[in-house]
């Protein structure tokens, strides 16, 4: 009998992802863009055969995948290395020379929708109106445009229209816990939320007649729920709410006359169905934790793309019994029984709030002791039950991980998430200390032997925590952090810019906090060894942002280490890249094991 050895442990990250799908209306094609090839492309199925071949070289990740109304053609965005400056192109069904369609120089373009004829492509974009954009539609057989929302106030983004394209719907992103829905009918604007001097979202929204809206909305309460919205009487209406839920996206099925909804409650997601002729309300098992996208044919047939903590993504096809898996995309050569589910625990915070949190325990055989700090980025986002490569590669290593949602995450309501908003360096930063505490005081780690890691605003937390609570670590890894608040909040994209005065602070009226807050503060005690990563195209936080901060400890004498990425910008789109990066950080944690790096 033939016996193998243990799967080397670069497996875990030779595991391929998927960023978008799209299923064309005849449903004879599905495309979706994969880092099969290790680089970011375009691929295509014939359905109901499921082997896909490629359909571009551009190597680079798309944003923004529809097809034509007709099953003919694809208009998908794509960026140059991760600047997102995206640019949309249409795309023959078969692959083969792509044409530009929308192409102007260093501007970004957002959220491709295709005129029910498939004539005219419209999209928002940052040419003209850098800070609060605008909205053009586009005739496809004469190149001509026509300006039809112009953004005011607040960084604007067309979102849709009715079925006879009369009325348009968009939003203004004042804030990230600030959003407000609108009907455009000719000069009228109609906001579809009553007026309120107290802030709050609308997440998604779809017509289902010329008139009736349904949306997602938190207005006059902490979790989104369902509502409509009726154009001939101008009546708002709530329709559906769950405890502590808050409902994220919703779909509408012309055929089966049915709305799908996705809800995200802490680390999981869910998904209802509602007949609309009744309001009748069911949950719909889903393959996966996490729902990253549904799409719905014109027949009535239900897409899923998702995932899990121990199953990467994948695209999924609901057959009325069970869902089928279109992709077979797993970690290659590992047993699933290799892989690690977290734990979800909650502890106290230093006011008494409790945090939720994800804790993944290396397997005993595999376990070295240690423990990896993990504050998540955005900072208003979540740790989920995600399936990070990253994670089970380090697991594999022995290395167990500690992952809070902080206040400022979503899933736990409006009031939480803005927590965080003009308050980066303090109670977020005091959720993280409490949860390290509860490390050491159950037994799972020693003060001054825990391992920092992070990444965008969990690599400023990492920064921040190893300046202000260094006696926590021996090592910390900052992957494309914010040093520097002030020179942050200069350098963001322009469309940012509006929101950064809520977000995170401003630089006149909040010097002070913004100061108390910077990790470049804290210089004096960063005195633990440091890794720092960037990407050199990353718009949202720039080089400098890193330069700088390595600069300063350099001059200092101080441990660091820099790895920059030329090609690279707020993430890895580049599997080359991906696993030079977590190999180099494997490296650099394994300094400060007992344990020898595994073969």
């Amino acid at each position: 009998m033939i016996t193998f050895p243990k799967p080397d442990v670069e497996q875990f990250l030779r595991t391929f992802s998927i960023a978008d799908f799209a299923v064309s209306p005849d449903e004879k094609h599905l495309v979706f863009s994969t880092n099969l090839s290790g680089k970011y492309n375009l691929w295509g199925m014939d359905l109901p055969n499921s082997f896909p071949y490629p359909l571009t070289s551009i190597d680079q990740s798309c944003q923004g995948l529809i097809y034509d109304k007709k099953s003919r053609f694809i208009i998908a965005g794509f960026d140059q290395d991760g600047n997102e400056n995206t640019q949309f192109y249409g795309v023959p069904l078969n692959g083969g020379t792509m044409k530009e369609i929308v192409n102007h120089e260093n501007t970004r373009n957002f959220m491709p929708k295709l005129s029910n004829d498939s004539k005219k492509l419209y999209y928002t974009t940052s040419r003209g109106n850098p800070s609060f954009l605008n909205s053009y539609c586009l005739d496809l057989e004469s190149g001509q445009e026509r300006l039809v929302l112009e953004g005011k106030d607040a960084a604007t983004y067309l979102f849709g229209f009715s079925p006879d394209e009369e009325t348009l719907l968009y939003y203004k992103h004042f804030a990230n816990t600030y959003t407000l829905l609108y009907a455009k009918k000719g000069n009228e604007d109609i906001l579809l939320t009553p007026p309120t001097e107290k802030q709050h979202t609308v997440n998604d929204g779809v017509f289902v007649s010329d008139s009736m809206i349904y949306l997602l909305t938190d207005y006059d309460s902490d979790f989104t729920y369902l509502a409509s919205y009726n154009l001939e009487t101008n009546k708002f209406c709530k329709v559906k709410e769950l405890e502590n839920e808050s409902f994220t996206a919703i779909i509408y099925s012309k055929e089966n006359q049915l709305l799908y909804i996705t809800s995200q409650k802490g680390v999981e997601d869910q998904l209802y169905e509602i007949k609309l002729q009744n309001e009748n309300w069911r949950n719909i098992p889903v393959p996966c934790s996490v729902i990253n996208k549904l799409e719905v044919a014109a027949s009535g047939t239900l897409y899923l793309f998702g995932m899990s903590a121990t199953k990467p993504h994948n695209i999924y096809k609901n057959t009325g019994d069970e869902w089928v898996s279109l992709t077979k995309y797993t970690v290659p050569g590992v047993d699933s029984n290799e892989l690690v589910e977290p734990d979800i625990i909650t502890y106290p915070s230093f006011d008494g709030r409790e945090i939720e949190s994800l804790f993944f325990r290396a397997k005993k055989e595999n376990d070295n002791g240690e423990v990896i700090f993990w504050p998540h980025g955005g900072p208003q986002a979540a740790e989920r039950k995600f399936f990070r490569a990253s994670f089970q590669f380090f697991l594999n290593n022995g290395y167990s991980i500690f992952a809070p949602n902080f206040r400022g995450s979503t899933g736990y309501g409006l009031e939480f998430m803005k927590m965080v908003e003009g308050d980066w360096g303090n109670g977020p930063r005091l959720d993280n200390v409490a949860g390290l505490d509860w490390l050491i005081d159950q037994g799972h780690a020693q003060k001054g032997n825990i391992l920092l890691m992070g990444g965008s605003f969990g690599g400023y937390m990492a920064l921040l925590l190893h300046g202000r609570h260094a006696d926590y670590f021996k090592a910390v890894v900052d992957i494309f952090g914010p040093s520097n608040l002030f020179s942050f909040i200069n350098s963001v994209p322009e469309d940012w810019k509006p929101v950064m005065d809520q977000w995170v602070g401003n630089p006149e009226k909040d010097k002070e906090k913004l100061i108390e807050y910077s990790p470049i503060t804290y210089l004096e005690s960063m005195i633990k060894p440091m890794l720092v990563i960037q990407g050199a195209n990353d718009p949202r936080v720039v080089k400098e942002e890193s330069d700088q901060i390595v600069q300063a400890l350099k001059d200092k004498g101080r441990d660091v280490d820099y790895m920059l990425l030329e090609n690279e910008g707020h993430g890895f789109s580049k599997k080359e890249n991906e696993i030079a990066v977590y190999q180099k950080i494997l490296s650099f944690l394994n300094r400060f094991t007992a344990v020898t790096e595994k073969v």
